[in-house]
């Protein structure tokens, strides 16, 4: 077995056990963490359709992890002087811009009220806006849970355009105190462009994703020890020849396996 201690042995057993570890510690789990995420995801947006809107003063104490896709309602006003446009974004595969504009609630509290997406004209440029109701309105929203890029705004062709959506980015290009996360307007809200869809309801491909990583890892050990067993017989695929006894011709992997298929099956 000394030919488990050759370099090219010891990288090849390296990769293969680096590569079956990523599959079972990190491959894998990953794809069944977003299948858990997916799961959960879809449980709350059925509660939510199948419930009425509660005010939001029900929910700002709590952080909107906790109240994902949960419809709430809310009175106050925009505050146009906030908006920006969220840009490279895509709705049911094509370019989009989301546009956020703040929200100063009667309560005294500013939110970030995703008002939904338009095209961009020419691949980039921002279109021209709806105009924003004046005074009072009452929304309909889903609580969403803020992403985490914290790259500053920009201005570009008469536009605030950020990265992502995130309320303490907003709310630092504005000068507002905005409340983490934001709101995504349902259909037909007074300020609403293009409602934004609600994410399909179904399970996804991660649970087979991560049958697949693990099955992947299995392959690799197991080609490992399919070969390690071959080698340590006389005329090893990557056995070199030898000096201290009668020389034996290597075999091809190919040769070997021919040899597995021809061999008879026992009975």
């Amino acid at each position: 077995m000394s030919f488990l201690l050759r370099p090219g042995w010891l990288a090849l057993t390296l990769a293969v056990w680096v590569f079956a570890g990523a599959c079972f510690a990190l491959l894998a789990p990953w794809q069944f963490t977003r299948d858990s995420e997916r799961d959960a995801q879809n449980d709350a947006v059925t509660t939510s359709v199948r419930t009425g809107p509660v005010p939001v003063t029900q929910i700002l104490d709590r952080p909107n992890a906790d109240n994902e896709w949960r419809r709430v309602t809310m009175t106050g006003r925009y505050l146009p002087e906030g908006q920006a446009v969220a840009r490279l974004r895509t709705v049911q595969g094509e370019a989009a811009s989301e546009v956020l504009t703040p929200f100063a609630l009667e309560s005294g509290q500013t939110v970030l009220v995703d008002r939904g997406y338009v095209r961009p004209v020419n691949g980039l440029k921002v279109p021209t806006l709806k105009p924003l109701p004046d005074g009072t309105v009452t929304l309909v929203a889903w609580v969403r849970t803020g992403e985490n890029d914290n790259r500053d705004a920009i201005e570009r062709d008469g536009h605030r355009e950020v990265y992502a959506i995130n309320s303490a980015v907003v709310g630092r290009a504005s000068g507002l105190d905005i409340r983490p996360g934001y709101f995504q307007l349902t259909e037909g809200q007074p300020g609403v462009e293009e409602a934004l869809p609600l994410p399909k309801l179904d399970a996804g491909p991660f649970f087979s994703y991560a049958l697949q990583w693990i099955a992947f890892g299995a392959m690799a050990l197991a080609g490992w020890l399919y070969f390690t067993v071959r080698e340590a017989r006389p005329g090893g695929a990557l056995a070199e020849e030898r000096t201290d006894g009668p020389k034996v011709k290597r075999k091809s992997v190919a040769e070997m396996l021919a040899e597995d298929e021809a061999a008879p099956t026992p009975r």
